[in-house]
């Protein structure tokens, strides 16, 4: 019998910003969206004083039962490298690694030696030893049921952060006492259609008649039933599927009111998309650049705009960013205030498999070539260290991160200093 296992840490970015100040471990954290806007992710500390997901930063902050929360700017470069770490411990100590999300992976436990509770026991403390990460980690015969797991191990401070679900008996009790909407599949419309076919717990779920619930649900109601039956409907994917769409969008750190800094930001955007063509082998055949002012702001002139098209196959930053600009220029209207932009890339393929074109604009020769020297100077020096001049150099339009933790891991300038003596 096959045995999946599914890891995540607990308040992932949180503790990413606990992982280097050990003095903020138990403490109230809040991470703040893009521009300091709102909270996305809370330790339980925050969470216990009644800070919910979305809350308005500048509505909160000054709440005097708040003082002692501390207030973090989105670090993505640093969150990503520790989900990196995190990957780099798992794939040391199992043999097969699948990333769900940033912070979560599936991994394969089928065939580790010795009491398997103890493994994985001692997987999730090297996790936190090694990356710094506290975790969680379920496990049971399926995809569906690991996930289950994982969320009993979650919310139940008895287990110690450790669920097994493999034994039928135990899976049964607490099918009886969990509802549907707890299964990894189920959102709140299928779980008001089922509650209204009188189902409500997974207990129910599991029992419906096979047919009943694929003319409901359709086969993917069906699937997720064997699968918390124990029938394996979802094998463990080594190789992530291939992109659909790259989208790099941001709302300004203030107003943009001219077309200099207008332009900069979308060119920086279209850049940021092309290194993530590369990263990814890819090359995009599809476009489309939007702005618009701010919605929320009803006194101000209002004013949204969308151009597409399809461009000639590429992942160059230089050729990208030509087009966006060449679908931006129609859409500004001065006397606005803009308060977002955006750059989406569609119908990507994999640039291996896309036959030269014989009357292609760019060379592709000369552009891998000049992108592949890009690509290196910023991979060893940060990101940002070359970058093509239409995308700004002082770049007043930039995301705020007023509140920005230091990026220790990925910038030689912000690394952690140990003194002795």
């Amino acid at each position: 019998m096959p045995i999946f296992g599914l890891i995540d840490g607990n308040s992932f970015y949180c503790s990413c910003e606990a992982a280097f100040d050990p003095t903020l471990f138990g403490q109230a954290v809040v991470v703040l969206s893009n521009n300091d806007g709102c909270a996305i992710a809370r330790s339980a500390g925050a969470k216990a004083l009644g800070i919910k997901m979305g809350d308005p930063w500048h509505l909160v902050r000054s709440k005097r039962e708040l003082c002692g929360v501390h207030w973090f700017s989105s670090n993505y470069p640093l969150y990503a490298d520790l989900s990196r770490r995190i990957y780099q411990v798992l794939t040391d100590r199992v043999p097969r690694v699948e990333p769900y999300s940033i912070d979560e992976m599936f991994l394969d436990l089928t065939a580790l030696p010795g009491n398997l509770f103890e493994r994985c026991r001692q997987i999730r403390a090297d996790v936190l030893r090694i990356a710094k990460i506290p975790t969680c980690l379920g496990w049971g015969p399926t995809k569906t049921i690991a996930k289950l797991a994982n969320s009993i191990a979650k919310h139940e401070p008895g287990l110690l952060g450790l669920c097994d679900l493999t034994n039928p008996a135990v899976r049964a009790a607490y099918y009886a006492r969990l509802p549907a909407a707890e299964v990894w599949g189920i959102g709140s419309r299928t779980a008001e259609k089922l509650e209204r076919a009188g189902v409500t717990t997974i207990a129910d779920f599991v029992a419906m008649d096979s047919k009943t619930l694929r003319d409901l649900l359709t086969v993917v109601g069906a699937r997720i039933q064997a699968e918390l039956l124990g029938v394996s409907c979802l094998p463990l994917s080594l190789m992530a599927p291939t992109r659909k769409g790259i989208a790099v969008t941001r709302s300004f750190g203030h107003p943009v009111t001219t077309w200099q800094e207008l332009r900069e930001a979308v060119a920086a955007y279209a850049s940021r998309a092309g290194e993530k063509l590369r990263t990814e082998g890819l090359q995009a055949c599809h476009m489309a650049v939007f702005l618009q002012t701010n919605p929320h702001k009803p006194d101000e002139n209002w004013h949204s705009g969308q151009r597409a098209g399809r461009i000639e196959p590429t992942s160059d930053s230089m050729t990208l960013i030509r087009e966006a600009l060449r679908m931006l220029r129609p859409l500004w209207r001065g006397g606005h205030r803009y308060f977002k932009a955006g750059v989406i890339l569609s119908d990507l393929v994999l640039a291996r498999d896309q036959p030269a074109m014989l009357f292609a604009v760019t060379d592709p020769v000369k552009s891998a070539k000049i992108m592949t020297a890009l690509d290196a100077v910023n991979a060893r020096y940060g990101r940002g260290t070359l970058r093509p001049l239409a995308t700004g150099i002082e770049r007043t339009w930039s995301t705020r991160h007023d509140r920005l933790s230091p990026r220790y891991t990925t910038s030689l300038k912000e690394m952690l200093v140990a003194t002795a003596w």
